[in-house]
């Protein structure tokens, strides 16, 4: 894989993160649930930290990173969330679990790839934190509606 294919797909990845923080953002305001939000703020926390390593990243490979701004993709995503987020928290928990399939797959395809093992390492531990994600809606999403 040629250096300007890494830092295009690492690209794709930093934006990927950046969507799927203000997507939290847009859930946050509608969950009532303070260890939920506490959760989600975490994993929050977590995009936030891959959009810097792999930011750092594409520049020790001499490369420009994007800016980290919701693109048109992004802001689908985050009318998507916030539209579900009105009506509750069990739809704002759908529309994350949506958003974090996406993360996942799109991660999962990234480490099939042939990057160097040094950019391997930041995706496989951005992986299993997206895995960890979606596993934490999953359980959320298994408990009786009218709980949530």
């Amino acid at each position: 894989m040629e250096r300007a294919e890494i830092i295009d797909k690492l690209n794709e990845l930093i934006q990927l993160d950046v969507d799927a923080a203000e997507a939290y953002d847009h859930a946050i305001k509608h969950i009532h649930y303070r260890d939920i939000v506490k959760r989600f703020r975490g994993f929050q926390e977590d995009h936030q930290a891959h959009i810097t390593n792999l930011t750092a990243v594409v520049q020790q490979m001499g490369g420009t990173p994007v800016k980290p701004v919701p693109d048109l993709k992004g802001y689908l995503i985050e009318g998507f969330t916030a539209l579900m987020s009105l009506t509750g928290t069990k739809e704002a928990l759908e529309a994350m679990k949506s958003n974090e399939r996406l993360t996942n797959r799109k991660y999962q395809e990234a480490v099939t790839l042939g990057f160097p093992e040094e950019v391997m390492k930041v995706l496989r531990v951005n992986l299993s934190q997206e895995q960890r994600h979606l596993s934490y809606i999953g359980e959320l999403l298994s408990i009786p509606r009218r709980e949530l």
